[in-house]
C-alpha cells in the first residue's frame, strides 16, 4: 500500500478542571486531503475519557476500512488500547487487580472502531511542536469551548 494510502490521525483530549467539562480534536490526513473533528462534554467528564473519544470519533468517521497511522500523546489510550485491552476482555473487562475497568464503555468502542481498520498506533510527546499535535490540542480546547458556551 503506498504510503500516501495511509489515514495520518493526530488527537488529544483533555478538561479544566479535571474532572470537569472537556474536549477532544483529531486532524485527519489522507493525501492531500484534511479532515478536523473537535467536540466536547460540559458536564464533568475526564482527561482520560476525552482521550479516548478522539481517536474514537476519528476512527467511526472513516467510510471504509484503511490503513491508520493514529497518533496520540496519551499513553493511557495508547498502552490500553496495544497493551491492555485483550487481558481486561479476557477478565471480563477486569483489571489484573480484578476491579472494573474504568471507561469500559469507551474501551469497547475504541476497540470495535479499531477492528473496522488496520491501526498503528504512535504515541507523540504533547507540546512538542508537531503540527497535527499542536492542532489536535487547539480542537479540543475548541470543542471544550463550546461545549460550555464560550464566544470564540
Amino acid at each position: 500500500m503506498p504510503a500516501d494510502a495511509v489515514v495520518i490521525i493526530h488527537t488529544d483530549g483533555g478538561c479544566r478542571p479535571n474532572p470537569g467539562p472537556g474536549g477532544w480534536g483529531a486532524v485527519l490526513r489522507y493525501g492531500d486531503h484534511v479532515r478536523e473533528l473537535w467536540g466536547g462534554e460540559s458536564s464533568s467528564t475526564t482527561n482520560n475519557r476525552m482521550e479516548l473519544m478522539a481517536p474514537i470519533q476519528a476512527l467511526e468517521l472513516l467510510s471504509r476500512p484503511s490503513q491508520v497511522h493514529l497518533h496520540t500523546d496519551s499513553t493511557y489510550v495508547r498502552g490500553g488500547i496495544t497493551q491492555w485491552i485483550a487481558g481486561w476482555e479476557r477478565n471480563g473487562w477486569r483489571t489484573a487487580s480484578k476491579q472494573p475497568v474504568k471507561n469500559v464503555d469507551l474501551w469497547q468502542r475504541l476497540k470495535a472502531a479499531c477492528d473496522r481498520h488496520e491501526v498503528q498506533w504512535f504515541w507523540v510527546k504533547g507540546h512538542s511542536g508537531v503540527a497535527d499535535n499542536e492542532r489536535a490540542d487547539e480542537l479540543a480546547t475548541r470543542g471544550l469551548e463550546e461545549a460550555v458556551g464560550v464566544q470564540r
